[in-house]
């Protein structure tokens, strides 16, 4: 596991669940609900107790939301930002026609320049004044006063601007302008703040974590933190369950590493801590190793002295509940694959319903059954997906958990199924999975939940599987272009696929997705040697 997969920083955890929460095994089997259900059962049980500890943290079982749906939360300052500047640029436009007596296009270059450097000076001061930020310590006052400062300071060089090419007739326009901005600006960012304070509320932007090792650092740490209610802790994982308690300041022990590595608890959490001694250099090595094969973020619990230390670490592990807009960002590339898969996605989605259409009544025509196949999938964080296609098989012998893989000639795909799964026709209806945000038009392919390679599951084979999953999954993707496609027999196609999935993982980029999507269906058509 390299550094980019592993910041090794100083974190800390904070106590949050009840003292009598779930024993080891049983969320083991659970769903969203199902977690919900049983943590709020631990969450009543607990009122009776005497010691209130375990109900002073901000623990919501209401608000289990996996990373995913954390995740598109994390980027609403993106979409904060975006329709701040679409308000800022409608404004300029309007205010630039209406002071031109030719109106816009017929406008002089001294008409329309200091709207046009008013708008970007606006939209830069607002990026700079951090005012996306949305700090959890910034009070209402403060970020509106950034917002009116942003406002004056574009407004002023709008003005000077104005007085220096066409002074009489400009400096009106400009100032009413600028008093639009204001307000329009104003009420964005109030809707802006009044949202995030709600997410703040229910828990939404709560981090999740879990800790790995029931040791004096994690007790100490979780008793401090237990007045700063701005972190999820889910449970304590050890492997030295004979020594370890039932519970550390009431957060469960759920079991050791093992039980963690499977856990349906996983998509729920944000990092994985380690509360470990560092000095231990053999444990914290082995526990990296063995925690690689997950998705999840790994961070090193450590445990510094002085209290301004401790209280900058739990900062580090709580802050940052919405995406940064510093550069290099991830979350700008998330948000800017996001709102490709939205836009690219929709329009196809509104161009093929005619394809949409025929291909519905071909299958209804050639087999009995039903139109649709679905199945549950692994997508991003390891959580579970229904993913959609149309059904290829006969309905008798569909295999929801691909525990025999297609293989050539396959008696089970009928007729018109054959040639779905040759065009790969069958797989359109993944775009509404696309549009939920359940998977991207281009990413690692979504395997079943059990798949097997002969007789053995296809995720034990690759230590590295499910770091396939760092990234949610796709319709396409550059193992699928790479000829990397359909069944996987051996194990050693298992491997090339993990490879080549971890390889688009790394290199994901914008201008990576529009020519993935260009050569897809051009390689697919011209393959005629992979089995699908």
């Amino acid at each position: 596991m390299d550094d980019g997969q592993t910041r090794m920083a100083a974190m800390f955890s904070i106590q949050t669940r009840p003292d009598d929460a779930p024993a080891a095994d049983a969320p083991a089997t659970l769903d969203a609900a199902g977690l919900q259900a049983l943590a709020s059962g631990a969450v009543a049980r607990g009122a009776g107790k005497a010691d209130g500890r375990a109900r002073r943290g901000p623990f919501r079982p209401e608000v289990w939301l996996n990373a995913r749906q954390r995740h598109a939360s994390r980027l609403a300052a993106h979409w904060f930002r975006a329709i701040d500047g679409l308000a800022v640029i409608a404004l300029t436009l309007l205010c630039a026609a209406a002071a031109s007596p030719s109106g816009l296009l017929g406008a002089p270059l001294s008409a329309v320049l200091p709207f046009a450097v008013g708008a970007l000076v606006l939209l830069a001061a607002l990026k700079g004044s951090g005012v996306y930020g949305f700090s959890r310590n910034r009070r209402l006052v403060v970020h509106m006063g950034l917002v009116s400062a942003s406002v004056a300071g574009a407004g002023l060089i709008a003005v000077l601007l104005a007085a220096i090419l066409a002074p009489a007739p400009m400096i009106g326009p400009v100032l009413v302008w600028s008093g639009l901005n204001l307000i329009v600006l104003y009420g964005l960012h109030m809707a802006w703040c009044d949202r995030v304070r709600g997410w703040r509320a229910d828990g939404t932007l709560t981090p999740n974590v879990v800790v790995v090792g029931a040791t004096r650092h994690a007790e100490k740490l979780i008793r401090e933190a237990l007045q700063r209610r701005d972190l999820n802790v889910l449970g304590v994982f050890d492997d030295r369950l004979a020594r370890s308690p039932d519970s550390v300041e009431g957060v469960p022990v759920l079991g050791d590493t093992e039980a963690l590595l499977t856990h349906r608890m996983t998509p729920y959490v944000d990092h994985i801590v380690l509360a470990v001694d560092p000095a231990a250099r053999e444990r914290v090595r082995d526990l990296m190793r063995r925690l690689g094969g997950l998705p999840n973020e790994v961070t090193l619990l450590v445990d510094p002295r002085a209290a301004e230390d401790r209280n900058a670490a739990l900062e580090k592990l709580a802050r940052a509940p919405l995406a940064s807009l510093s550069n290099p960002d991830p979350d700008r590339a998330a948000f800017n694959k996001r709102l490709q898969d939205l836009i690219i996605g929709g329009l196809m989605l509104v161009g093929l319903m005619p394809v949409f259409a025929v291909v519905a009544l071909m299958v209804r025509l050639d087999s009995p059954g039903p139109i649709l196949f679905r199945q549950r999938r692994h997508g991003f964080n390891n959580e579970e997906i229904v993913v959609w296609k149309f059904r290829s098989m006969r309905h008798e012998a569909a295999d929801a958990t691909a525990s025999r893989q297609v293989t050539a000639d396959d008696d089970r795909i009928t007729r018109v199924g054959r040639f779905l799964r040759a065009t790969s026709l069958d797989e359109l209806p993944q775009l509404i999975n696309v549009l939920k945000g359940e998977m991207s038009l281009v990413g690692p392919r979504p395997h079943a939940i059990g798949m097997k390679t002969g007789q053995i599951e296809s995720a034990r084979l690759v230590a590295e599987y499910a770091h396939r999953h760092r990234i949610k999954p796709g319709m396409t993707g550059w193992a699928a272009i790479k000829g990397s496609r359909g069944p996987l027999h051996t194990a050693a196609e298992v491997r090339r696929r993990v490879q080549l999935d971890v390889d688009y993982v790394e290199r994901q980029s914008f201008w990576l997705d529009l020519w993935i999507m260009a050569v897809t269906v051009p390689v697919l058509l011209g393959d005629r040697v992979a089995v699908r």
